[in-house]
C-alpha cells in the first residue's frame, strides 16, 4: 500500500524543509524528499553555509597579520588549510544534523532520494539505494532549487575548472585564481582565496560588479576589493580555457567584441548564475507550465496550473536567495492549511559577505529614477563612525532612498561593516511602511554601527549631525 499524506515536499533546501516543518506544525502529515544524503540543499551543504565559515575563518586569518596597529603581536601566523576545511566540514555537518532533528521533532518523514510526480497526487519515491515506493499527496510542493550555469564549451570538473562547489573544497591555494563573473558568489569565494595568498582576477561582462545593485554601492564596493588586491576586468568576456598544459590558459576580451587576450591560471571559478533544476521531476509528464526560462509558472499563492500543485524557491520566478525561499515556504504551507499566507517581495534584503560587506533592500537610486518618483538621499560614511573608526572599519556608508513628497523610505543600501546584520533594521522599518523620519527619531545606542543608518535617515531632511 502507498504511504499517504496531506503534504509532499520535493526537495530539502531552505524552502522545502521550512515548507515541511511549517506544514507539520500546523497539523498536516508531510513527507519532504531530497536527493542529498543531508537535507539542507545547495544553501546549507555546498552554498550559503560553508562558503560563511571560510569567509569568517580566512577573514580571522588576514586580521591575524594586521593586529600590531592594536598593538597585539601575532608571530609566525600561517594558514592550516586542511583544519580551516575541517572546520567548514563541522558546521555544515552540525547545522544538517539539526535539520534531522527538526524533523524527528515535527513528525516528519524524511525522505533521501529522488521524487518523480506521476500525477497530480501520486510521486514515485527512488531511495538513494534505489528502492522505489509510491507516495499517494493531496497536495505537492515542488522545491528542488537550482543549478550552476557553465558557458559553452568550458566543462565543469571541480578539480582546475571549478563551481562554487568545488571553490570550497580546494586541496591548496591557487597561485592565480581567475573568477568569471563579478556577482556574489563569485566576490565572495574570490575573497576567500585572496585572503589566503591567491592571487585573484574576476572578469566581468559587464562594466560594473554586483549585479542590480545601487550604482553608487557597487562603485565604492569596487574600490575597496581593488584596495585589497583584488584585480577586475570588466565589460570582458571569457570565450574559451586551453587546459591541456600546467597551467589553464583563458581566453578573454571585451564584451563588444575585439582582440582576445591570454590570461595564465592555476584555477577558475566558474560563478556566471544558476538556472532551475527541474529535471526528472515528471514536470512535463503531469503538464506543469514553465515560462521561458525554465521558471515553473505560479500564481499569488504559489499555484502551479495543475491542482494541488504548488512551487517555491529558485524554481520560480524572483531573486534565488535562501531566504525568499524560506518566506515563500511558510507562506505555501499556510495556504495549503487553509491560512493567509503572504510575502512581501518589495521587502527582501540582500547580503554580499566580503570585507566590506555590502547590503540592500528595496529599490536602487537607478530604479527610483526610471519609475520617474521624487526623491531623497541621506548618506552617511564609516569615517564619520565611532564605532566603525575604533574597529578600523570606515569603508563604506549607509543611504537612505526616500519619497520626497510622503518621505516613505523607498530603500537602504549599505556598504561596510556588519551591512547583513544591519540591513534587517532597514527591512522592519520598510515592513512597517516607515517614513525616513521614523528612523531617524529612533534613539541608537551609541557608540555602534548601526548609528550610521540614523545619520543618514537624518541626512534625507539635510540635518546630518555627526559630519
Amino acid at each position: 500500500m502507498a504511504d499517504e499524506f496531506d503534504l509532499v515536499v520535493i526537495g530539502g533546501g531552505p524552502g522545502g524543509y521550512n515548507c515541511a516543518i511549517r506544514a507539520a506544525q500546523l497539523g498536516l502529515t508531510v513527507a519532504c524528499i531530497d536527493k542529498r544524503g543531508t537535507f539542507g540543499g545547495t544553501c546549507l551543504n555546498v552554498g550559503c553555509i560553508p562558503s560563511k565559515a571560510l569567509l569568517h575563518a580566512s577573514e580571522v586569518f588576514e586580521e591575524a597579520h594586521h593586529m600590531g596597529a592594536l598593538g597585539v603581536k601575532a608571530d609566525k601566523v600561517s594558514l592550516d588549510l586542511p583544519a580551516m576545511l575541517g572546520f567548514k566540514e563541522k558546521t555544515v555537518d552540525e547545522l544538517t544534523k539539526g535539520i534531522e532533528f527538526l524533523f524527528k521533532k515535527n513528525k516528519i518523514t524524511g525522505l533521501k532520494g529522488t521524487g518523480k510526480m506521476l500525477s497530480a497526487t501520486e510521486v514515485l519515491f527512488t531511495s538513494n539505494e534505489g528502492e522505489e515506493k509510491k507516495l499517494t499527496a493531496k497536495n505537492v510542493v515542488v522545491a528542488t532549487g537550482s543549478e550552476v550555469i557553465s558557458l559553452p564549451g568550458i566543462e565543469i570538473d571541480e578539480s582546475r575548472i571549478v563551481s562554487s562547489t568545488g571553490a570550497l573544497s580546494l586541496e591548496k591555494v591557487p597561485g592565480h585564481l581567475l573568477v568569471i563573473g563579478g556577482g556574489v558568489i563569485g566576490l565572495e569565494l574570490g575573497s576567500v582565496w585572496r585572503r589566503l595568498g591567491a592571487e585573484v582576477t574576476v572578469v566581468e561582462f559587464l562594466d560594473h560588479i554586483g549585479g542590480e545593485m545601487d550604482g553608487e554601492v557597487s562603485k565604492t564596493f569596487l574600490r575597496a576589493l581593488k584596495k585589497q588586491g583584488m584585480k577586475f576586468k570588466l565589460s570582458s568576456k571569457v570565450t574559451g580555457v586551453e587546459t591541456s598544459g600546467k597551467t589553464l590558459k583563458v581566453a578573454v576580451e571585451p564584451a563588444k567584441g575585439g582582440d582576445a587576450e591570454e590570461v595564465e591560471a592555476d584555477v577558475v571559478l566558474m560563478c556566471i548564475g544558476r538556472k532551475p533544476f527541474t529535471a526528472g521531476v515528471g514536470l512535463e509528464d503531469v503538464g506543469v507550465m514553465l515560462d521561458e526560462r525554465g521558471r515553473i509558472e505560479v500564481d499569488g499563492h504559489y499555484r502551479t496550473n495543475v491542482a494541488g500543485v504548488y512551487a517555491i524557491g529558485d524554481v520560480i520566478k524572483g531573486p534565488m536567495l535562501a531566504h525568499k525561499a524560506e518566506d515563500e515556504s511558510m507562506a505555501a504551507a499556510e495556504i495549503i492549511a487553509g491560512k493567509a499566507g503572504h510575502v512581501n517581495y518589495d521587502v527582501i534584503p540582500s547580503v554580499v559577505y566580503t570585507n566590506p560587506e555590502v547590503a540592500f533592500v528595496g529599490m536602487t537610486e537607478e530604479q527610483v529614477k526610471a519609475a520617474g518618483i521624487d526623491y531623497k538621499v541621506g548618506k552617511f560614511p564609516f569615517t564619520a563612525n565611532a564605532k566603525a573608526k575604533v574597529g578600523g572599519m570606515t569603508d563604506g556608508f549607509a543611504k537612505i532612498i526616500a519619497d520626497a513628497k510622503t518621505d516613505r523610505v523607498l530603500g537602504v543600501h549599505i556598504v561596510g561593516p556588519d551591512a547583513g546584520n544591519m540591513i534587517g533594521e532597514a527591512a522592519v522599518a520598510m515592513e512597517f511602511g516607515a517614513a525616513a523620519e521614523d528612523i531617524a527619531l529612533t534613539c541608537h545606542a551609541h557608540p555602534t554601527l548601526s548609528e550610521a543608518i540614523r545619520q543618514a535617515a537624518l541626512g534625507v531632511d539635510n540635518r546630518i549631525m555627526q559630519m
